[in-house]
């Protein structure tokens, strides 16, 4: 082989490693809602790269840090008027196999957190809310210095008609910028507390 096609070839070669070595993991990109495929449903567990299944809303970045053996997901947010509604910060999108199994359950939802090491937040707040059937209401928690589970429960109403359900969680910030890191987000099915029959 000449020079003139061998020199070619290999800075070909070598831009193409370069370029896949600076993208994102190729392999842990999953997107849209949580879903409960392979599981009994008893308890969902969002961890590692189904963390970016969140979506970031209009007031928050969000980031998913580490490596293969320990992902965990940062949000930011800034200061400012919040909306109520969960959908329109960072949020989780529960897959509709999800809102039916959970439809008049009680759920206990776990969230393993903690304030990230620059401009960390002192709280956080997490809101289940299954759109217009009713809300948990944004539940406050004060964030340890490392990793610590926040535990709520919320009686998840029953749709009327196709239902939407939202986890949204986000840091309290009461000025500037700050950030709380996210390890895992469970969600455990308990008692039945709606039969269904209005009862």
């Amino acid at each position: 082989m000449s020079d003139r096609l061998f020199f070619p070839i290999i800075l070909a070669v070598a831009a193409v490693m370069v370029y896949l070595a600076l993208q994102p993991d190729a392999d842990c990109a999953p997107t849209g809602p949580v879903g409960g495929a392979d599981t009994d449903y008893s308890e969902v567990r969002v961890e590692q790269c189904n963390l970016r299944r969140i979506i970031a809303g209009s007031s928050a970045d969000i980031e998913l840090i580490g490596d293969e053996g320990q992902r965990y997901l940062s949000i930011e947010s800034g200061s400012g008027p919040l909306q109520d509604g969960p959908e329109f910060g960072p949020h989780f999108r529960l897959a509709s196999d999800l809102e039916t199994q959970f439809a008049g359950f009680t759920v206990r939802v776990t969230i393993r957190a903690r304030p990230a090491p620059d401009r960390g937040a002192m709280a956080f707040e997490a809101n289940y809310s299954a759109g217009k059937a009713g809300q948990s209401g944004w539940k406050s928690f004060d964030l340890q210095p490392d990793w610590q589970d926040y535990i709520f429960e919320v009686r998840v109403p029953r749709a009327s008609g196709q239902g939407v359900d939202y986890l949204g969680i986000r840091p309290i910030v009461p000025d500037k910028t700050r950030r709380i890191e996210i390890k895992s987000i469970s969600f455990r099915r308990l008692a039945r507390w709606d039969n269904g029959d209005g009862a």
